[in-house]
């Protein structure tokens, strides 16, 4: 009977040895799928914001393609249509880019500066 006993408190004591063991098996594969899933998470944030990134870089280029030109460089219809629309004001800079748009910085005589922009006809756009 005392050797019965002995081999029940062993089998009980190997059986609670084992769910120990399952449960620390489930418990580090959650822990794994959660650093797996922030892992993810970094990544993915890390490749938008890099992206977005991008997309700013993208827009600065493009605003900042202008290459300075003198006054006396800029089209008639540019240097009228401020003349009309702006009789007070000095061009202080001017800039051109491929598309023969033009950046104005400009100002008038109550001291207001600010920045213009005309195509090659000297319509006015929005940049």
């Amino acid at each position: 009977m005392k050797n019965l006993m002995i081999a029940a408190v062993l089998s009980l004591g190997t059986m609670t040895a084992f769910a120990q063991e399952e449960n620390a098996v489930e418990e580090a594969g959650t822990a794994v799928e959660e650093t797996a899933t922030e892992a993810t998470e970094a990544v993915e944030e890390t490749a938008t914001d890099a992206v977005d990134a991008e997309t700013t870089d993208a827009v600065e280029a493009t605003q900042g393609d202008f290459a300075e030109v003198g006054a006396d460089e800029l089209p008639e219809s540019v240097t009228a249509a401020v003349s009309k629309n702006y009789p007070t004001a000095s061009i202080d800079k001017a800039y051109v880019n491929e598309a023969n748009q033009y950046k104005l910085e400009v100002s008038l005589e109550d001291g207001t500066a600010g920045t213009l922009y005309a195509d090659e006809n000297g319509n006015w756009i929005e940049m």
